[in-house]
């Protein structure tokens, strides 16, 4: 695959996944101000944190996507979709990370990162 090709495909992936996650805070946190409520809820419910069970959910993902790799291809989702699921739990991860920076008052800024 060429470069500008590659490049195609991770800026629809990344359409996706912002579609994705605005879906999902729209089914699954029931707050439109909150973007974890869904993980607070949970991690209240079980006594995990909600790390823990941003973990629980993105591994289910990872999961699917390991057993696409060894072969299983019928699957009741895509692999694409699940690979779309897990990038919306890692955005959703590095922002529960940031919000503890806030609270801590510690936000670094990476200069590396563009």
């Amino acid at each position: 695959m060429t470069k500008d090709k590659m490049a195609m495909v991770m800026k629809d992936l990344q359409e996706r996944e912002i579609y994705m996650r605005e879906e999902g805070q729209k089914e699954y946190a029931h707050d439109d101000n909150d973007a974890f409520a869904n993980f607070r809820r949970v991690a209240e419910a079980t006594g995990l944190n909600m790390q823990e069970v941003l973990f629980v959910y993105l591994l289910k993902h990872i999961d699917g996507i390991s057993a696409y790799v060894k072969g299983h291809r019928s699957q009741r989702e895509s692999v694409m979709g699940r690979i779309i699921d897990a990038r919306v739990y890692l955005a959703l991860f590095a922002g529960m990370l940031a919000e503890e920076e806030i609270e801590r008052d510690t936000v670094r800024v990476d200069p590396d990162i563009k």
